[in-house]
C-alpha cells in the first residue's frame, strides 16, 4: 500500500474573513476524506484585508457597503450567502452577534509567534480556527489582546508568554515581510491555498473541489 503523500500547504488568510473560515473548515473536510492519500502540514499565513483599520474599528454593516457599493439588500443576501456556506462545512456564522470589524495585525503577531519552534504542533492551525471562531460565531474582538491571550491558553499554548510577546510587539518586521512576500507573490486576495509553494487554490472553495485537487496533486 502507498503511505500518503506529505503536501505542505500554506493558508493564506486574514481572520476577519468570513470565505477564509469557509476555505479552511472546507479543505480540512477534503483532508479528512484523503487520510490515505494526503498527509498535509498547514501554515497559516498572515494577509489584512483592511491593514489600515483603526483600533477601535468600525461598524461591520456600514464597512461593508461603503467597500463593496452594496445596499442594504445585497449586504443582507450577501450574509445569508456566507452564513449558508459556512453551515455547509460545519462552521457556525452569527450575524446577530458581529456588529464591528477591528484591525487583526496582533492576531497575526501572535499567529507567527505559534509557529516558532518549541511550540505545540499544530498550534497555529489550532489559534487560527480559534480566532475565527471568536470574531464570526462569537461576535468577539480578534484584535483584542485579552481575548488572544485566553484563546492561546486554550489550545495549548502559553498564554503568559503570549502576553508577554504582544506586549513587547514582537514579530511585527517578520509578518509584515511574510505578507508582502505573499502580495509580491500575486496574490490579491484570500483565502489563497499554496501547495508545495507551487500550485494555487483560490478562495473559500467546496470539499469536492479541494479533494480533486489534493487527490491530483498528490498522484502527480
Amino acid at each position: 500500500m502507498t503511505p500518503p503523500k506529505t503536501l505542505r500547504i500554506d493558508f493564506v488568510s486574514d481572520v476577519a474573513c468570513p470565505w477564509c473560515a469557509i476555505g479552511l473548515w472546507g479543505l480540512q473536510i477534503a483532508l479528512d476524506r484523503l487520510q490515505d492519500v494526503v498527509r498535509a502540514e498547514i501554515h497559516p499565513q498572515p494577509f489584512q484585508l483592511n491593514p489600515d483599520m483603526p483600533p477601535e474599528g468600525e461598524d461591520i454593516g456600514e464597512h461593508l457597503m461603503r467597500k463593496y457599493g452594496m445596499g442594504q439588500a445585497q449586504l443582507e443576501a450577501s450574509q445569508e450567502a456566507i452564513r449558508q456556506r459556512g453551515a455547509s462545512v460545519g462552521f457556525e456564522f452569527r450575524m446577530d452577534r458581529r456588529s464591528r470589524t477591528w484591525n487583526t495585525f496582533e492576531a497575526h503577531r501572535l499567529l507567527h509567534w505559534a509557529e516558532q519552534p518549541g511550540q505545540p504542533p499544530g498550534a497555529a492551525l489550532a489559534l487560527k480556527r480559534a480566532l475565527l471562531r471568536a470574531y464570526f460565531t462569537d461576535g468577539l474582538n480578534p484584535g483584542d489582546r485579552e481575548l488572544l491571550c485566553v484563546e492561546a491558553g486554550r489550545v495549548g499554548l502559553d498564554a503568559e508568554a503570549a502576553r508577554a510577546v504582544l506586549e513587547r510587539a514582537e514579530f511585527t518586521d517578520a509578518v509584515r515581510a511574510r505578507m508582502r512576500r505573499w502580495t509580491s507573490a500575486g496574490i490579491q486576495a484570500v483565502p489563497a491555498i499554496v501547495i508545495d509553494e507551487r500550485h494555487l487554490i483560490e478562495g473559500g472553495q467546496p470539499p469536492d473541489l479541494f479533494e480533486r485537487a489534493l487527490r491530483q496533486l498528490a498522484a502527480g
